[in-house]
């Protein structure tokens, strides 16, 4: 069944919309419901995934058993592994959070559709290069300044994902606690509850109703070095 969709931002921001019809033409729709899972680590990558609606996290686990979210994925997304080689398998997990829609592309028939149309071809390698990108961003993240310039890397990727402009500061529009967060930056919950502290009495962040307020971007900026890649890529 072709999906018939309408995306704005997401895969929309690196590809065409003739780009995007193309890739549509091949997608066929899958119903997700929270908690599923719509592949583990190791199995084979041979699918894109699309979000029509819903959202997916993708995690990645650690020797000592721990996992770490690598990516939020929203409506608007695509993602998966694409391998240079045929028997390549998935290095991450995708779980889905917030149930929905999902537009699947079988790897065999974007292989014939990337043959067929050299712009496609082109604006595809595009978007990899771009997620390659992105991965390489996250780890940076992680190994070079420390949990806090990670805290302060992740609070301005949740910005740019999630962020509602509110009186000159950022409401970033998406419940997320302390746990989430540590999971995301290889913590302790007790050490990020401890960097907020910090950042709250810095006046940079706040809460309100659950959510946080972003106060003091350059703040963040300055604390992890920040390199002002482009939206594309310092997303969640």
């Amino acid at each position: 069944m072709m999906a018939q969709v309408n995306p704005t931002g997401g895969i929309l921001d690196i590809i065409s919309k003739d780009s995007f019809d193309k890739l549509q033409s091949i997608m066929y729709i899958k119903q997700v419901e929270k908690g599923s899972y719509l592949f583990w680590e190791g199995d084979s990558a041979e699918k894109l995934y699309f979000i029509i609606s819903g959202r997916v996290r993708t995690t990645k686990t650690t020797d000592s058993g721990r996992s770490l979210t690598m990516y939020l994925h929203q409506e608007g997304d695509l993602f998966g592994q694409l391998d240079p080689f045929q028997d390549s398998v998935h290095t991450f997990s995708a779980e889905v959070t917030e149930p929905g829609k999902i537009g699947i592309i079988q790897r065999k028939d974007l292989e014939v559709l990337l043959w067929q149309h050299g712009d496609l071809a082109v604006e595809f390698m595009k978007w990899m290069g771009l997620m390659h990108r992105l991965t390489q961003t996250k780890f940076r993240d992680l190994m070079m300044f420390g949990k806090t310039g990670a805290l302060c890397s992740l609070l301005i990727r949740l910005s740019n994902s999630y962020g509602v402009l509110k009186e000159d500061h950022i409401f970033v529009d998406l419940k997320i606690n302390n746990s989430e967060m540590a999971d995301m930056i290889g913590a302790t919950r007790e050490s990020v509850n401890r960097m907020l502290s910090d950042l709250r009495k810095e006046d940079v962040v706040e809460y309100k109703d659950g959510h946080i307020l972003i106060k003091d971007l350059t703040y963040l900026r300055d604390v992890c070095q920040c390199e002002s890649c482009p939206k594309e890529i310092c997303r969640m």
